[in-house]
């Protein structure tokens, strides 16, 4: 979907009381109202479309985690505490594509602390993770496996299935549930890190579980 500058002649107070609004909701005056003309002729935006899909994700976010301010309109965080130690918090960032085709966005997860100890632990907990999702979904992408991991983070692309036709809800719960999975097994490996094979075997099954009960892949 294209853009273009248009000129529109409005009232003062009009303006105003759309930059108010604009401003509560962490948004810019022409997005505002470009959304506001586009619900009134019944036409999706992408940003619409992206609104929707992080209101569908929102929804399967329990009380574990803690949203954060929202930086920009395409981008979501929420943060977990991980139950060791200092008890460091684990943040998972999600930035969507404003396309409908294709990737639909990515994930990056970081454990924020300035322990190197701590923070090996969590690289090796990717590694196996990035390695698990290879062994599972390599057949899907053929183009290699989307996962990377890097100065201590995790990043992960999303796709749209081009077998499937997916909708908004259909996006936004897909990410919501995968965000719930890794969040659940970094908090089992590291509640097993006496026991690294015992710690390795339980994310398996947990992440193999998950794959058995038909979830959308992405």
């Amino acid at each position: 979907m294209g853009k273009s500058v248009y000129s529109l002649v409005l009232d003062d107070d009009v303006v105003n009381a759309v930059d108010k609004l604009a401003h509560s909701m962490n948004t810019s005056r022409s997005n505002l109202i470009n959304t506001i003309l586009a619900q009134k002729v019944e036409l999706d935006t992408p940003q619409m479309r992206i609104e929707s899909i992080f209101s569908a994700m929102q929804s399967l976010i329990d009380n574990r985690f803690q949203l954060i301010d929202r930086q920009s309109n395409s981008t979501m965080s929420i943060k977990s505490m991980l139950e060791y130690k200092y008890k460091p918090t684990i943040r998972y960032s999600v930035e969507l594509a404003r396309d409908t085709g294709g990737k639909v966005g990515s994930l990056k997860v970081r454990l924020r602390t300035t322990s190197g100890n701590l923070m090996g632990l969590m690289e090796s907990f990717f590694t196996l993770w990035r390695e698990l999702e290879k062994a599972e979904l390599s057949h899907l992408f053929t183009g290699g496996f989307p996962g990377s991991i890097s100065q201590g983070c995790f990043t992960r692309d999303f796709y749209s299935p081009a077998r499937e036709r997916l909708n908004d809800k259909d996006i936004g719960m897909a990410i919501g549930r995968y965000i719930r999975l890794i969040d659940k097994c970094i908090q089992q490996y590291f509640d097993n890190l006496d026991d690294p094979q015992r710690a390795a075997r339980l994310t398996e099954q947990t992440y193999k579980q998950y794959l058995d009960e038909g979830v959308l892949i992405l």
